[in-house]
């Protein structure tokens, strides 16, 4: 398992990538159209920003409290499933199972015993 990225729960997702872009150098990886998710191309571990009405809407059962749900921590592995079975084990609570993304990936969402919410999800084709 590696830590794939971090994704920060913000207002404008748009300003934000601004921001870092100018603040500190990162370029822009990938933009939804709908301006819902902004990627940084931060090297091998990715800073993503969503909306927050995003989160509420992305993961079934939302963030513990969507309005200050500030982020989620992404961990990506090749066996998505062993990797919920080990969470659920070691105490995890499942918010989603793992589920086949159109995108070609799979993913599952878990919470922590303090309600912070992991995605451990496959690794993504990139093109």
């Amino acid at each position: 398992m590696r830590f794939g990225y971090t994704i920060l729960y913000v207002d404008d997702t748009n300003a934000t990538a601004d921001f870092y872009a100018a603040a500190f150098g990162l370029g822009v990886r990938m933009r939804s159209e709908g301006g819902e998710y902004v990627e940084m191309d931060t090297g091998t571990t990715l800073l993503g920003f969503a909306l927050r009405s995003f989160a509420g809407q992305h993961v079934a059962a939302g963030p513990a409290n969507p309005e200050g749900a500030t982020f989620e921590l992404g961990l990506v592995t090749d066996d998505v499933a062993a990797a919920v079975d080990r969470a659920v084990t070691a105490g995890a609570g499942i918010v989603m199972e793992p589920t086949e993304m159109p995108w070609g990936q799979t993913v599952a969402y878990v919470r922590d015993p303090n309600e912070f919410v992991i995605t451990l999800c496959s690794p993504v084709d990139e093109h």
